[in-house]
């Protein structure tokens, strides 16, 4: 299962972002957003880095004013992390790796006062841009922020947006990337802050992976930040089967 993750990973990001093999590592930028969780690099499994290798990875970072940042499942390289910080890299997590297989997800139920709706509108794609952006401390989004969805959209992605059923005020949203070898990760799930605690989150949750089996995929996985959305995500169906190693370095 570890594998079959790192490897859509690297899908993924081939998909959404620039990239660039730098030595044992793929380096990935996003052209648009210079956030940290946007712009990483994974290392091929079992790679052993050189100095120079580690070197020319911080190099191409900051040569594009980003972070130097990796995000992958630690087991899978164990060689690494020592090389990163021996370069001056800090961990500044290990998040539980949490995966859903067909068939092991259950239902939570949707507050009465919310509906679910998958945006197709110009408005419905930003407001679910805008209301993660807002629940992540993120600034507001443009135009084509809610364009970028829409064209995920287009090609496999999905997008739920929680919003209150009597006067459309946007209260949550997430997303699921789009699916390779049948597999996807649940993100960016948000919800605003005086809607918290009402249950949207796993309602989301539910939504999400069960428009994802619907089309087709049979793995859905995240990462989950803190305790309570393991809690959160474990009441959905999701079991933890990993960690992923979230490594930086100071610019």
């Amino acid at each position: 299962m570890d594998s079959r993750i790192q490897s859509y990973l690297r899908f993924a990001a081939s998909q959404q972002r620039d990239t660039e093999q730098i030595g044992p590592f793929l380096a990935t930028f996003n052209p648009h957003s210079v956030n940290p969780f946007l712009n990483y690099a994974i290392p091929d499994d079992a790679a052993t880095p050189s100095l120079s290798d580690v070197k020319a990875l911080i190099a191409a970072y900051e040569s594009r004013g980003r972070k130097p940042r990796l995000e992958y499942v630690a087991t899978l390289a164990p060689a690494v992390e020592e090389a990163l910080v021996a370069a001056g890299f800090t961990v500044e997590g290990r998040l539980p790796l949490m995966t859903c297989t067909l068939g092991l997800e259950r239902s939570l139920p949707v507050p009465p006062d919310i509906e679910l709706i998958v945006p197709v509108s110009d408005a419905q794609m930003l407001a679910t841009v805008t209301v993660q952006n807002e629940a992540y401390g993120e600034c507001a989004p443009s135009p084509e922020d809610g364009q970028r969805l829409r064209n995920s959209l287009a090609v496999g992605g999905i997008a739920v947006l929680a919003r209150v059923a009597a006067t459309g005020e946007p209260a949550g949203a997430g997303v699921c990337t789009v699916p390779g070898n049948q597999t996807t990760e649940v993100a960016g799930i948000g919800v605003r802050v005086a809607f918290r605690r009402r249950g949207i989150a796993g309602a989301l949750t539910t939504r999400l992976v069960r428009e994802a089996f619907d089309a087709g995929v049979t793995v859905a996985f995240l990462m989950a930040a803190h305790e309570e959305e393991v809690r959160i995500y474990t009441r959905a169906g999701f079991s933890t089967t990993g960690e992923i190693l979230h490594i930086s370095r100071s610019q």
